[in-house]
């Protein structure tokens, strides 16, 4: 086992590989957006994909495993593949392909590294906004500089992002889910679903929204975003999966809110 010290390292070797594979796909995907381009589906309407994800996803591969030999890979487009070494990556080249798709310029790239089943290091970076954060076991950056969470204490004052309600969750909450959403709606001074949650995480890492919540995420979604949060000194729920950081259903909010609204949508949702 490495040392504290060690391990630190590490974690700051990780994540500054992470930002560099992110970087590596930032310039082709500003040169994508809004230029036009085809749109495939995974499992439904709801699921686009374009030639993009793909390309940057097979690019940051590359470059991930170059600088960690043996690592495996968990990609939102190309799979699992499974390395002999001790890092996990977790990759989402394009988290929000459904606004990169029709430009709206609300996505991101997202790299987490995990170590013996814990997240240590991560990078999320928006190319449109030139915004690169990164967490490793040191703490939270924005552009290199130091990050810390803070916020209104009031869900009143507050701003909430969310994905809810996707076409999965009315299928899957129905008529009370939406009922109960109305009264998270009504407790926040604003709410807003702008698509990636990601990137969402990362804002409230920043400090720029106070909360946060998502269902039905996958792993490479929130990997360095869950960190990011943590990091940053913001809290974040993990719930409705296994014990562990990769778990289905989120809820981040800043240090200083108090979210009692967002913890009865939470038990709500739950019952």
């Amino acid at each position: 086992m490495p040392s504290d010290a060690e391990l630190i390292t590490l974690s700051q070797d990780l994540a500054a590989t992470a930002a560099e594979a992110a970087r590596l796909v930032a310039d082709d995907l500003r040169a994508a957006f809004r230029a036009g381009m085809d749109v495939e589906f995974k499992r439904d309407k709801h699921d686009p994909v374009t030639v993009h994800d793909r390309r940057a996803e097979e690019a940051i591969s590359e470059l991930l495993t170059k600088r960690f030999p043996d690592s495996t890979i968990v990609g939102e487009e190309d799979g699992e593949h499974e390395g002999q070494g001790e890092v996990t990556w977790y990759v989402d080249p394009i988290d929000g392909t459904a606004n990169f798709a029709r430009g709206l310029a609300f996505f991101c790239t997202s790299i987490g590294a995990v170590l013996d089943g814990k997240i240590v290091a991560g990078a999320i970076l928006d190319p449109m906004a030139g915004n690169l954060f990164t967490a490793d076991l040191s703490g939270a950056w924005l552009n290199a500089n130091p990050l810390r969470s803070s916020g209104p204490r009031e869900e009143a004052e507050a701003t909430i992002l969310t994905g809810y309600p996707s076409a999965r969750d009315v299928a899957n909450h129905g008529a009370e889910g939406l009922a109960s959403f109305g009264e998270l709606v009504t407790a926040y001074g604003t709410l807003r679903r702008p698509g990636s949650a990601a990137l969402s995480l990362a804002h409230v890492a920043a400090g720029w929204v106070d909360a946060t919540v998502g269902f039905s995420i996958n792993a490479w979604d929130i990997c360095a975003g869950e960190f990011l949060v943590q990091q940053a000194g913001a809290t974040y729920l993990a719930f409705g999966g296994e014990p562990g950081w990769n778990q289905p259903n989120y809820a981040a909010y800043s240090p200083d809110l108090d979210p009692k609204a967002l913890k009865n949508f939470l038990a709500d949702l739950q019952q």
